[in-house]
Parts: structure tokens; sequence; C-alpha cells
């Protein structure tokens, strides 16, 4: 039993580089969530999905491409949309080529508010990541992190 339990941990130095990672990313969505909701009102998750939309051609997306840009399951994906409109930022579309398929689209008030929590965003990403460490640190984190995504 002993060589299992041993087997199943990470050395220290793989275990640190992992849980800083998990503390370093809750730290940092904590606090730049915070900072949106203060200044528009809006979390993390539903600038998120704005900035993906946003970016979509014709600024629309359909649902399930956004659900899995954002990493969020299609229930609470619509959810949340559900919520943006209520709010006025997005309105779903049903999709003419698929009966069954919905849009997500800004409305002139979601790319308002899209602009205006980007500059916040933007400021806060600066301040909180990219001020901490050198050019040298951010390449190559850069570079990791396209590795991990890739596989």
């Amino acid at each position: 039993m002993s060589n299992y339990v041993s087997a199943l941990r990470l050395p220290a130095g793989e275990q640190a580089a992992w849980r800083g990672f998990l503390r370093a990313h809750a730290a940092l969505t904590r606090e730049l969530d915070a900072e949106l909701v203060a200044a528009h009102r809006l979390p993390l998750t539903s600038y998120e999905v704005l900035l993906a939309v946003g970016h979509a051609p014709h600024g629309r997306m359909r649902m399930s491409e956004l659900a899995d840009r954002v990493r969020l399951s299609r229930s609470g994906l619509t959810r949340l949309v559900d919520r943006l409109a209520r709010d006025g930022v997005i309105e779903r579309m049903p999709c003419r080529d698929d009966a069954r398929g919905w849009f997500a689209a800004l409305t002139p008030e979601g790319r308002r508010l899209l602009e205006e929590a980007r500059a916040t965003h933007h400021d806060g990403v600066r301040r909180l990541f990219v001020a901490q460490l050198s050019a040298d640190e951010l390449a190559m984190l850069g570079d990791c992190f396209a590795r991990l995504c890739e596989g």
C-alpha cells in the first residue's frame, strides 16, 4: 500500500508548480472579477461571453460554439445568456440553417458595455499579471500555456 500511495503523490517541485498555478489563477480571476463587478456590474464570465460574441463574425455566435469557447456547460451558458438578454446586452436569434440552433448576438448596449469593460479588464491584467513578470517570463509563459492548450 505504501508504494501505491507514494506513486500517487507528485514530487515537491511538480506539486509546487501545480498548486502555484491554481492559486495564481484563482487569485487573479477573483480580483479581475471583483474589478469588473465594481466598475460595470459585469462578472468576469459575462465579460468573457460578451468578448467572444464581439469577436465573432457579424457580432454573433452559435450557442454551442460559444459554450465551448467560454468553457461552460450548455445549460450554464443558456442561463448566463438569458440573464444577459434580460439586461439588454445580448439577444438570442434563431439560426436560419438549423431550426434547433440559436445565435447569441451583441446588442448596441452590449457593444458599449464591452468597450467600457475591456478597458477595465486590460488595466487589471496589466497591473496584476503583466507588470509582475519580465518580458522573457511572459514569452515563456505564453509558450508554455500554448503547448498545454494544444495537448
